[in-house]
This record gives C-alpha cells, sequence and structure tokens, in this order.
C-alpha cells in the first residue's frame, strides 16, 4: 500500500471512498460508518454525554503522501477548514521525495496527582511518604490491575511541597506526584482511579487532608518527535528559486521563535493539522492543545514548536517535539465507529505509532503554512478553497 495517490482529489467523493476502503481493506460497515448519518448514532451520543439532542458533522477527509519512518499512512482528518487537507498532503508530498518524516517517541508515562493540605510538619510528612513509595505505588497498581498485566501501571513516585510558607495568603501544600504508564490508553480515568485509591494512605501517612485527586495533562513525559531534510531545490516555486525560499522559511521561524505574538499563529497552524487528525481517531484535542502550549512555553517564554535550520549540505532541516498523550484504546477511540475506521485507515498498531505520525502532520502542516506566507501569500490558495465550500453551501442539494 502507498499513501501516493496522484489526482486523487479530482475523483468524486464515492470512487474516492471505494478506493480507499479497497486500499485499506475496510469492511462495508468501516466504509458505511463515514457517510452522513451512518457513524455516531443518536443513542451512543446519548450515552457519551448529557443532554445530547444529536450529532454535529464535520467533513472526514484523509491526507495523502505521508511517509513516516519508511511506511505509507493515509491520515484521517475531521476539519471544517478547507485548506488544511490540501496543504498537509501536498507538504507530504515534498517530503516523501527527500525520504519523508522521521519520527520517535519517548514512551507513555503519564503523572497523577494527590494534593495535600493542613501538614503539621511538611518536610517530615514529605520524607514518611517517600519512605512509603512501595506501598502506595502497589495500592495504585490494586486500584486497575487490568493495567499491570498489560505491562503498564505506576511506576515512581515523588513529592515536592508548595508555597511552603503561606505566601500571598495561600496555603501551604504538599504534592504526591506518581508516574504511569497507560500503555496504549490514554490513562485520564485509570490515573484519577489511582490517584483516588492512594488519597486515604495518603492521609494516614502525613496527617494532613487531601484535596484534589487527579491526572495532570502536562504529559512532558510523554513526548513525540518528528524530523525532515529537505533539498533546497524541492522548496522553489515558478517565481523563486529553492534557495530563496529556504533562507525566508528561516526567517519566517525566526520571526515565531522572537515574537509572540508571531509564535501563537505560528503554533496555531501546527496544531491545525494535529487536531484534525485528534478528532478523527476519538482522542481528547483539549488535552493535546494545553500540553502543547504549556511545552511551548516551558523555557518561560512562549515560542515556536517547531525548529528550522540549515543543514550542512544546504538542505532545509525542520524538527518539531511535542507532548502526544494519545490513545488507539479507550474512550472515544473505542465507542464512536467513525474512530474506529480512522484507526484502521491509520494502519497504526499502538499509540506510540499514532503520536509520532501525528507529530509528523504537526510538522507538515507548519512548513506548508511558512511556504504559503513567504511565497505567494497565504491566501491566494486559502480563498480559493473557501469561496469553493462557499459555493456548495449555496448551491441547491441535488435529490
Amino acid at each position: 500500500m502507498t499513501s501516493r495517490l496522484p489526482g486523487f482529489y479530482t475523483l468524486p467523493v464515492e470512487e474516492r471512498l471505494r478506493l480507499i476502503a479497497s486500499l485499506c481493506d475496510l469492511t462495508p460497515d468501516e466504509a458505511h460508518a463515514l457517510l452522513p448519518g451512518q457513524g455516531l448514532s443518536l443513542d451512543q451520543a446519548d450515552k457519551m454525554i448529557e443532554n445530547a439532542l444529536g450529532v454535529f458533522v464535520i467533513p472526514f477527509g484523509i491526507a495523502t503522501n505521508f511517509l513516516v519512518n519508511g511506511e505509507s499512512h493515509f491520515v484521517p482528518m475531521v476539519v471544517e477548514e478547507p485548506s488544511i487537507v490540501a496543504s498537509a498532503s501536498n507538504t507530504a508530498k515534498i517530503v516523501r521525495k527527500a525520504g519523508g518524516f522521521t519520527a520517535t517517541s519517548t514512551g507513555r508515562q503519564m503523572v497523577g496527582q494527590v494534593q495535600v493540605v493542613h501538614c503539621s510538619d511538611w518536610e517530615s510528612a514529605r520524607q514518611r511518604l517517600l519512605q512509603k513509595k512501595g506501598e502506595l505505588l502497589a495500592r495504585a497498581n490494586e486500584a486497575r490491575p487490568t493495567m499491570t498485566a498489560r505491562g503498564g501501571g505506576a511506576l515512581d513516585l515523588d513529592v515536592k511541597v508548595l508555597n511552603g510558607n503561606g505566601d500571598r495568603g495561600w496555603l501551604p501544600m504538599l504534592v504526591v506526584q506518581v508516574t504511569i504508564d497507560t500503555r496504549d490508553a490514554m490513562g485520564a480515568n485509570v490515573i484519577d482511579t489511582m490517584m483516588e485509591a492512594i488519597a486515604p494512605d495518603v492521609e494516614a501517612i502525613t496527617g494532613g487532608t487531601v484535596y484534589l485527586r487527579i491526572l495532570s495533562n502536562y504529559t512532558d513525559t510523554c513526548l513525540a518527535q518528528a524530523q525532515c531534510t529537505i533539498p533546497a531545490e524541492l522548496l522553489g516555486t515558478k517565481t523563486l528559486d529553492g534557495v530563496e525560499v529556504r533562507d525566508r522559511i528561516i526567517a519566517a521561524y525566526a520571526f515565531a521563535e522572537l515574537d509572540i505574538y508571531r509564535a501563537v499563529t505560528h503554533n496555531k497552524g501546527i496544531m491545525n493539522g494535529i487536531d484534525a487528525v485528534a478528532v478523527a481517531t476519538g482522542n481528547d484535542w483539549r488535552a493535546l492543545e494545553a500540553a502543547a502550549h504549556a511545552y511551548a512555553a516551558r523555557g518561560g517564554r512562549y515560542r515556536s514548536m517547531t525548529e528550522w535550520e540549515i543543514g550542512e549540505h544546504g538542505e532545509l532541516v525542520g524538527r518539531l517535539e511535542l507532548p502526544m498523550p494519545v490513545a488507539t484504546v479507550g474512550g472515544a477511540t473505542s465507542v464512536n465507529p467513525v474512530a474506529k475506521t480512522a484507526l484502521k485507515l491509520l494502519n497504526v498498531t499502538h499509540a506510540a505509532q499514532l503520536a509520532e505520525i501525528m507529530v509528523s502532520v504537526g510538522l507538515a502542516q507548519n512548513l506548508a503554512a511558512l511556504r504559503a506566507l513567504v511565497t505567494e501569500g497565504i491566501q491566494r490558495g486559502h480563498m480559493a478553497l473557501h469561496a469553493r465550500a462557499r459555493q456548495a453551501i449555496s448551491s441547491p442539494v441535488k435529490q
């Protein structure tokens, strides 16, 4: 299977679906789930959220041409913005000619926290908790034995004291922070259950009062990285040579590194692609957004999520590293039939692989935006697609 499908966008929608269903070995039910009104049922929606009235339909498309770690992938994207799928596909084609994206990930470790207040001796309480680390980790794992059976579970525990002097009138507090391997699940419910399980023991050990028992969405222990190296000649346009385009891209990146007003828009473009894949696969795009923007400010100043530089032989080299707490099991990925079909289209076997593809999509989206901005401008292709969308909406529906 190859994700390189020249002229795919020119085919009628029905023919595109037949072709992709054939290439990805979709069952009739899996392909049928992508049709309007055939995916998430009203009964399923009613069980997912409170006060459900219906379902909201957003276009489901695929970005073609992606080559990640030597493997072709069709990338499902759920998004209403006209230019996102097109720009991702076109940029992936350029990167494919240069060998594709190389991606890695650091693991599937997430963090849970227990907040303790009203301790009489903070440092003594901290030491007692560290002495009981083994027992607390065991208690956490007892709460979700299926996670440990899969090779995951609570791995480590640390304790920190916050606001020990009671500054600004706030309570001093002690925070128990547990590192948990969630395997192929996003793990929010697992982590919350574990934190609630150890809370009584934490109170008994410290003599304090537990308030919050909750996961953290700052997942800097669950990272994915992507890189691409593109010869300058592949970047040229009809009016600009590749070296000029490369240098303009570097200047555009520097703008985002130096100025927060530019950095926010620069990074929003990266998340355009990542969020679209997250929605398609039933993942929590809000958690991804929160972690990504926090990670962009981890040095004390909000900066570009990507890095671009000129390589040893004059190539354009791009990198993106972000927290990627995504899942291939559990949550909406298991409930929504469209999400199940999306994961099958992607042809991924585990959550780390999904994370690596998604961060590659973010890098592609950033390159697409920068290349457009420094050459013809963002509006030419963007507004043409908008005009097509408006025309389609205003045209009578064929019966």
